[in-house]
């Protein structure tokens, strides 16, 4: 029996420098090729004018009195001062802190307080939120901030001129200073209970994670990468801008958030050659009134990742938007966040039915959950991942960084999952998202994949319900393809009748216009089970 372990082999080394170091080598590779375009305001970087902006955001930084291993937060969407914030940081050794752009004032506290930053650049406002308000309301509880600039405030050009006083070789000095082992992001990851963790990532974490899901889909300096997943997490800028930066490819920022109609527009009129998203995102895209009439035909690959992809979905994203090299990633934002990818020639089983194999330089193995001990192939597991992409920890929280990662340095990801002698890997579900029904484990994923193949379902998602006989029962929540015509609960068990297993029948069906996201697109299903479990 072949045990359930697996290690990514190269040629190639890992990059033992700073995001700085690496930025500058690709400034100096690629200085007339675009590095930045934001669609919205129609601004553009060449490297070399991205290259010159970073160092004068940095420069100001400094002239702020920023330095080495503050922390300085970042609540905003996306446009193109903050990827200047985030490479500018980098560029002095200052640990960039990513806010949720959804948060309030309760957890823009925490989050501020918790990491102690010294600064906050923020957005003005954004659907209705007045982040200025907000921040007034939290500033005299957080005894650490002495500053806040808003994007597109008369302080963001202060911050900017205050580079003037600030020598470029004293930037220099700086940058000599730092080891690519600094902490150089914390992210708060999305905790279900209790308050969210902020994984600490350095500079090697995160600039080779990019760089390698970068290498995976075959980047250069003629692809131009289309981003409408947000930067405050891990997919838009590690997967998203380090992916791009490392390789001389462009980064295009549609919209500042998701909008269907402006990520087409943006492929179009761009000439983008990759595209990212979650699987929801390609659906609301894909359904778009007009989709057809988009010429996405520069197109080449992307990156899908977030969920699982259904089988359906990936055909027409392959078919219809060109994307034949199209991507899945799996991680977390604890692993900087990608362990495992599928490759450019991987057929649609493997892209819809695993979610790849392991990366160079990285280590996973399936494990007994209750005993560490590494499982045979084809048996279900703890996914655990060991290498250069562990984070150094949770920030301040010694007590919950070794909850998470053992004394062997593997991170415990809480995922269910299952490799195949081929060492691609399926994902069955969460642990705590495992449905267990009269002693059977039953795993949403798998009847998720097979209703998605039901004409009247646009999206789907399974989760466990308490029920008083069996512990708990399968519930269904669907998106109808057509509201005016929604699934009855009988069409959609005569549907599953002697194709699943009588225990993996959902009992329950809710019919919903749209299921509660995270900001990073992933179903938010604990709350589908707190809203309709009763």
């Amino acid at each position: 029996m072949t045990p359930s372990y697996a290690h990514g082999t190269s040629t190639t080394p890992l990059l033992g420098d700073t995001i700085g170091a690496g930025l500058a080598r690709t400034v100096a590779a690629h200085p007339g090729r675009e590095a930045l375009v934001d669609v919205p305001s129609g601004r553009r970087w060449t490297y070399a004018e991205f290259g010159a902006a970073v160092d004068e955001v940095a420069r100001g930084l400094v002239a702020r009195g920023i330095a080495k291993g503050d922390r300085v937060g970042i609540w905003a969407v996306n446009c193109p001062e903050w990827v200047l914030v985030q490479y500018a940081t980098a560029r002095i050794g200052a640990v960039l802190v990513n806010v949720n752009p959804a948060y309030r004032a309760y957890e823009l506290e925490y989050v501020l307080k918790q990491s102690g930053a010294v600064m906050l650049v923020a957005s003005l406002a954004h659907k209705g939120s007045d982040y200025r308000a907000m921040v007034e309301e939290v500033r005299g509880r957080c005894p650490a901030l002495r500053e806040t600039v808003y994007i597109g405030d008369p302080s963001w050009n202060a911050l900017t001129a205050a580079a003037a006083s600030v020598p470029a070789a004293e930037l220099e000095a700086l940058a000599a200073g730092l080891s690519c082992d600094d902490p150089v992001n914390i992210q708060y990851t999305s905790g279900t209970t209790g308050f969210p963790k902020g994984a600490t990532l350095s500079h090697h974490n995160i600039l080779n994670n990019g760089f390698w899901v970068g290498r995976t889909v075959g980047y250069t300096e003629r692809d131009r990468v289309c981003l409408p997943v947000p930067f405050y997490h891990c997919f838009g800028m590690v997967m998203g801008n380090l992916g791009a930066t490392s390789h001389g490819a462009c980064i295009v920022i549609p919209a500042p958030s998701f909008d269907a109609k402006a990520t087409l527009e943006a492929v179009q009129n761009e000439r983008c050659t990759s595209l990212y998203g979650v699987p929801t995102m390609f659906i609301a895209e894909l359904n778009l009134p007009g989709f057809a009439a988009y010429d996405l035909t520069s197109l080449r690959t992307g990156i899908m990742a977030g969920s699982p992809c259904p089988v359906e979905v990936m055909k027409r994203v392959v078919a219809e938007m060109h994307m034949a090299e199209v991507s899945i990633c799996y991680g977390m934002t604890e692993t900087s966040p990608v362990s495992l990818q599928t490759r450019r020639d991987d057929d649609l089983e493997h892209r819809t039915g695993t979610v790849g194999r392991v990366l160079p330089h990285i280590e996973v193995k399936v494990v007994d959950p209750a005993t560490g001990v590494t499982v045979p192939r084809g048996t279900a597991g703890e996914l655990r991942t060991r290498g250069y992409s562990v984070m150094l920890g949770y920030w301040d929280e010694p007590e919950k960084t070794a909850e998470a990662i053992d004394a062997g340095r593997w991170m415990h990801t809480g995922d269910l999952a299952m490799m195949r002698e081929d060492g691609y890997v399926e994902i069955v579900g969460r642990i705590k998202d495992m449905i267990i029904r009269g002693g059977e484990n039953v795993y949403p994923r798998e009847i998720e994949e097979f209703l998605h193949g039901h004409p009247k379902i646009a999206d789907v998602q399974v989760v466990g319900v308490p029920h008083e006989r069996y512990g708990e029962e399968v519930l269904a929540c669907v998106i109808p393809s057509d509201p005016a015509d929604p699934l009855t609960l009988e069409e959609l068990r005569a549907h599953c009748d002697g194709q699943l297993a009588h225990y993996k029948i959902p009992s329950r069906l809710q019919v919903l216009d749209s299921f509660p996201m995270t900001v990073s697109g992933k179903v938010r299903k604990i709350e589908l089970r707190e809203t309709y479990g009763a």
